[in-house]
This record gives structure tokens, C-alpha cells and sequence, in this order.
């Protein structure tokens, strides 16, 4: 029976290492061919370098214009976030604590709204917002951004804020705090967990998003990474070096926040399940 079981964990653990290998191995490729200059990725992809070769970090950092796509990404990727925590939660504790019909159906109605594809309504948006001149600004972006986010946000808040004591806010307005302060600072703290899990989850979307900013921001000054990533390889698409070394700057900064917080990622998943 030892035996047997050992053979089963021999194997799952195989399994695992071939399925690791798989998924890391284009990271690995773009990784290694960031440093080699044309000839050498053309002639031998899968080689290793010679040398470092950090010119095309170089060629690529000043010809994205990296720092300010980073500030424009930063800028819509925070304030989103930050906006969609906060009025989220407010939502759904206000669904939770007041169970009239009407909070009923548009809570429903926001949890429906999940499953409309963007694509189906994307075309009517743009072109109304174009009609009023709110295109081509991060401000608009960020507007859409919390509508589009903020349903599934009130979802994952409205299953945890019922398993938070009502007792627990009437105590704290026994003791003579209003409805406001009882929020921030008896509910809030509470809904810590799930707030990290709510913004890192729409940081990795919000951050990666490609779609919606094409259609929103126009001027090149006004453009995130993903959308200078895109018009870099439309320069560059002959030259790799330089191509995969922005791909690398896109990829760096949302892959070392995922590395950190993977672990709140899963243990909120998982809790979610179970509320």
C-alpha cells in the first residue's frame, strides 16, 4: 500500500513539473530572446545569449514612451480600484442590512449585468460617449471601469458582509456612532480579506486590459501599456529584440504584483465558494 501511494505522488508530482514547463516556457523564451540581438533570435531562438544585451530594454524604454504609459496605467489602475472597493462594499452592505424589494431586484439586476459580454455593447458606448466628447480621456476610462467592475465586486461583498453579526454595528451604535462610522470602522476592517482579493483581481484586469482603452483613448500621450505595446510592435514587428524586451517591461509590473498577493488570490477564491 506504501508503495502504491508512493508511485501516485511520483507521478502527480511528474505531471506537475511537465505542466510547469509548459506554461513557463514561452515566459522563458521571450525572457532569454530579450537579449539577443535579430540575427541571433532568427538563427537560433532557443539558445541562450552570449552576452546580455541591454539595448534593447534600452531601444525599447525610450521608444514606448514607457514612463508615461506607466504613469497613465498606474494613474486608471489605482483610482479604478480604489473607487470600486469603496462603493462596492458600501452597495452591498446596504443591500444586506436593508431587504426591500427594490434592493432586491437591483441587486439581481447587477449580478445579471455580469453576464452581458462587453462586445455586445461596446459599439453603442463608444459611440455615444464619442457624441458627447467623452472619449479620449483617462478620466472616461475610469468612469467605465467602475461600472463595468463594480457588479461583481457588490457579488463577492454582498456574500460576506451577511456573515458579519448585525449585533456587531448595533452595539457600535448603541454606543454612539452613526450609520457612517459604524461602516468604516466596525464593517470595513472587517471586510479586509475580500477587499484585497476584490483589488487585486481587478488590478490584473484593469491593468491588462487592452480592449476598452483602444477604443477610449485616442492621443498617444494618453495611452497605458498595453495600448504602447501595441503600437510599438506595429514599428517594430521585423525587429524582435527590441519587440520582446517591451513585451518584458509590460508583462514585469503586474506579474511581481501577482507573485506577492497569489496567495490572498486563492485564499479569497476559495471563501467566496464557500459564502
Amino acid at each position: 500500500m506504501r508503495n502504491r501511494n508512493s508511485s501516485a505522488v511520483w507521478t502527480k508530482s511528474i505531471l506537475l513539473c511537465i505542466c510547469l514547463l509548459l506554461f513557463i516556457f514561452p515566459f522563458l523564451m521571450l525572457l532569454v530572446n530579450s537579449f539577443k540581438e535579430n540575427k541571433a533570435i532568427t538563427s537560433s531562438p532557443l539558445s541562450l545569449p552570449d552576452h546580455l544585451n541591454f539595448s534593447n530594454y534600452i531601444n525599447a524604454f525610450d521608444k514606448m514612451d514607457y514612463v508615461s504609459a506607466f504613469t497613465n496605467s498606474i494613474t486608471i489602475t489605482v483610482l479604478s480600484v480604489l473607487i470600486i472597493s469603496l462603493l462596492a462594499a458600501m452597495t452591498a452592505h446596504y443591500f444586506v442590512r436593508n431587504q426591500t424589494k427594490f434592493n432586491q431586484y437591483t441587486f439581481f439586476l447587477m449580478v445579471a449585468a455580469m453576464i452581458i459580454p462587453f462586445q455586445a455593447i461596446m459599439i453603442p458606448l463608444v459611440k455615444i460617449y464619442g457624441s458627447i466628447g467623452f472619449l479620449n480621456s483617462k478620466w472616461a476610462l475610469i468612469y467605465m471601469y467602475i461600472g463595468f467592475g463594480s457588479p461583481l465586486a457588490v457579488f463577492i461583498y454582498h456574500g460576506f458582509v451577511k456573515s458579519i453579526p448585525a449585533e456587531l454595528e448595533e452595539a457600535a451604535l448603541i454606543d454612539g456612532c452613526t450609520r457612517t462610522q459604524t461602516f468604516f470602522r466596525i464593517v470595513f476592517p472587517v471586510l479586509a480579506p475580500t477587499t484585497v482579493t476584490i483589488a487585486i483581481l481587478n488590478v490584473l484586469w484593469i491593468w491588462n486590459d487592452f480592449l476598452l482603452p483602444s477604443l477610449v483613448l485616442i492621443a498617444p500621450s494618453e495611452r497605458t501599456l498595453p495600448l504602447s505595446t501595441f503600437y510599438f510592435f506595429g514599428t517594430y514587428s521585423v525587429d524582435y529584440g527590441p519587440l520582446m524586451a517591451g513585451l518584458m517591461l509590460t508583462i514585469l509590473p503586474v506579474l511581481i504584483v501577482y507573485l506577492f498577493a497569489q496567495k490572498y488570490i486563492i485564499q479569497g477564491v476559495m471563501q467566496g465558494s464557500i459564502k
